[in-house]
């Protein structure tokens, strides 16, 4: 079975970080990005790339572990913590969702609790405490690889034709399927003691098929 990955993002502060983390998880064959909390989000900085790469929405981060746990796919929090491994030593077993941490804060608590294991970048130079999350995704993206080079064109790679189904941009849209989903994800989740976050009792996740536009 093919390795996949995914990307989920919780507590960036920065909204338009989003569309940066897009052009990334594009370049290195993310199978989605995983919104948790708030739908919307800033596409600067994705020069297009969020028309190919899909994005699902969950309320809490238990649903978007629930979800990451059905694929059988393990969670890695990119943080520096007492048994974090370094990256470079790719301690990468199968399918992986990467989390990663506040541009300001890390991940917090309830962010660890969701992990398996960690990860954090060597850095050799003294000038700073840590890297952008931006670049931290890259550098954490590429490092899961082993991916088929994509073909290039000169000193660019080729892009992929843009998909004709298009939707609301910079936002993860409702859909009929996505309503049954997260109906049947309420049942499970109140089975297994899963609770949302926020306390109100609405726990849902979205996948968006419908893909965005950029100006």
């Amino acid at each position: 079975m093919a390795l996949e990955s995914y990307v989920v993002v919780h507590n960036i502060a920065k909204r338009h970080n989003v569309g940066t983390l897009a052009r990334s998880a594009t370049a290195f064959g993310v199978s989605e990005l995983i919104l948790v909390g708030r739908r919307d989000f800033n596409s600067f900085g994705s020069h297009g790339s969020t028309t190919h790469i899909r994005f699902r929405h969950f309320h809490s981060l238990q649903d978007a572990r629930h979800f990451l746990k059905e694929k059988d796919c393990d969670i890695c929090g990119v943080e520096i913590t007492d048994d974090a491994k370094p990256i470079n030593q790719h301690p990468f077993k199968k399918s992986t969702a990467f989390l990663l941490g506040n541009e300001g804060t890390g991940l917090s608590a309830k962010e660890c609790e969701i992990c398996d294991f960690f990860v954090y970048i060597p850095q050799y130079g003294g000038g700073t405490a840590s890297l952008n999350v931006t670049v931290a995704a890259s550098i954490v993206l590429h490092h899961f690889g082993g991916f088929a080079e994509r073909f290039r064109d000169g000193n660019k790679f080729i892009v992929a034709e843009k998909p004709m189904k298009q939707g609301r941009r910079n936002y993860c849209a409702e859909t009929e399927e996505t309503i049954a989903e997260e109906r049947k994800a309420r049942r499970e989740n109140a089975a297994n003691n899963f609770f949302d976050e926020t306390g109100n009792g609405n726990s849902s996740s979205n996948l968006l098929d419908a893909l965005f536009v950029n100006d």
